[in-house]
């Protein structure tokens, strides 16, 4: 493109220009229509390629569950949304018929993380309350769209010391979580919108997948009594 960046041309009113309202609206009515067919595409990608990590964590999510564990959940800025958002999915089951299961979001206590990043860095505001309330047989979920947040990579590495199930979110390459955690989901896309999409619909289906495996343990269990 010739003297002008593409957000210049997308958007001359930001530079001074004015545009042909119909014209602004074809241009930003384009502009939505390839977002969301970038959404669907890297949505699609992902899924194929990280089908089998989203399963084999479900399964050992459910396993922290059936033996009485917790699961703590961690982000930063968008992410700690997300964080906030799993761990209520998990304490208040939208759908008839299945239990609410124990789930900690270590983005909640403003004072905890204030004080901690105060006094010893940002780095430890998640490792500190792993230490206060994590026991071996938890499970840990974090997200980042780097994968390479430091305080998140602390706290993996310190979750592991204890005996945490650890499983991660995040995007690109996967930065330095995919090679700490023990499950770790990857978005292959640098946009960082585009990442977090997919992020919600992989935690929605991990919640899914292991009421999924926990009904069928209720369920042999069940069996095994009628046929005792």
């Amino acid at each position: 493109m010739t003297g002008k960046s593409a957000l210049e041309t997308l958007y001359p009113f930001l530079h001074g220009k004015e545009q042909d309202p119909a014209a602004l609206d074809a241009g930003l009515r384009h502009s939505i229509e390839e977002k969301a067919r970038e959404s669907r595409e890297t949505n699609a990608r992902f899924f194929a390629e990280q089908a089998s990590v989203l399963l084999d964590a479900a399964k050992a999510l459910a396993a922290v569950y059936r033996h009485g564990g917790r699961m703590f959940t961690m982000g930063n800025g968008g992410s700690s949304c997300d964080a906030a958002h799993v761990a209520v999915e998990f304490l208040h089951p939208i759908t008839a018929g299945r239990p609410a299961l124990a789930a900690i979001n270590l983005t909640a206590d403003i004072a905890m993380t204030s004080a901690v990043a105060n006094d010893v860095g940002f780095e430890h505001v998640f490792v500190r309350q792993l230490i206060a309330h994590a026991r071996s047989g938890d499970g840990l979920i974090g997200l980042s769209t780097s994968g390479n947040s430091a305080n998140l990579i602390a706290a993996f590495a310190k979750a592991k010391e204890m005996g945490l199930a650890t499983i991660g979110l995040s995007g690109g390459d996967g930065g330095k979580m995919a090679q700490v955690c023990d499950h770790c989901l990857i978005v292959p896309t640098s946009s960082v919108h585009r990442i977090q999409e997919c992020h919600v619909a992989a935690y929605h289906i991990l919640w899914d997948l292991v009421h999924t495996l926990l009904a069928d343990d209720r369920g042999a269990a069940i069996s095994g009594d009628v046929a005792a």
